[in-house]
């Protein structure tokens, strides 16, 4: 190409996650979208942000609220996505993990992650995952994030929770494997028309990313106190579901 041409390359999608102690990502819900963004073979970026900045920069760049309190205040979380491809001088600014998986699969349709007919289910499973399958993991998890959350200072979270042991944590990881058991004889159902992994049949899709995304949490935070039996569990149902999606594992 002539030194002189006008081209130009195509612009990234940025997307804004927490910077943690490691360097590998690790937040599920930003996991989601990463997993979006690799399937549809996106153009991306990453910037990182300190946990106590997440408000501060989330406004400067005017993205809108993930959530509103009760009280009327505005509630501002990762991930959010800037897109500047269709319009660089006004570019697309989404918070909210669903909006910005239903906004990627309405602009760039081609390897969609909903397949026909599939997004009202699709999304119900989403919702089964966040609110009932996660929720016994939060005792466990929630102390483990908080610690790899970077927090200036050193400064220990108002948020961070005490952290389990001995008999208390065995009764959790029980009380996770009962969700596990209960979602293992769902997806069994597909067995006979599927590959007996995924969601769906027998095509990763969204609800294949939310659920690895809670596995690769997992993995990353709690790796030889849970993963190592989570993946054992169910005759290796996580492990497969986790092999199945690892080719979209980049993390650009």
């Amino acid at each position: 190409m002539s030194r002189y041409s006008t081209r130009t390359s195509p612009p990234f999608i940025t997307l804004y996650d927490a910077r943690g102690n490691t360097p590998q990502p690790w937040a599920p819900n930003i996991w989601r979208i990463r997993f979006v963004l690799n399937y549809k073979r996106l153009r991306y970026r990453t910037v990182w942000i300190e946990f106590p900045d997440v408000e501060a920069t989330m406004r400067s760049i005017g993205a809108p609220p993930s959530s509103i309190r009760n009280d009327g205040r505005p509630v501002y979380t990762l991930p959010v996505i800037v897109d500047p491809t269709h319009n660089p001088m006004r570019p697309e600014v989404i918070s909210n993990t669903n909006y910005i998986a239903e906004y990627l699969e309405a602009a760039y349709p081609a390897r969609p992650v909903f397949p026909e007919g599939s997004r009202a289910v699709q999304t119900l499973f989403v919702h089964y995952i966040q609110d009932f399958f996660a929720k016994p993991l939060l005792p466990i998890m929630v102390p483990l994030s908080y610690q790899q959350l970077q927090l200036r200072g050193g400064q220990p979270s108002a948020h961070q929770g005490a952290y389990l042991s001995g008999p208390q944590r065995e009764q959790a990881w029980g009380a996770v494997k009962e969700q596990f058991d209960f979602l293992s004889m769902i997806l069994d159902k597909n067995a006979s028309d599927g590959d007996g992994i995924v969601v769906m049949g027998r095509e990763v899709s969204y609800a294949d990313f939310a659920l690895c995304s809670v596995l690769i949490w997992i993995e990353r935070m709690a790796a030889h106190d849970g993963w190592a039996r989570v993946r054992t569990w169910n005759n290796g149902r996580w492990y497969r579901l986790y092999e199945r999606c690892r080719e979209y594992m980049d993390e650009l």
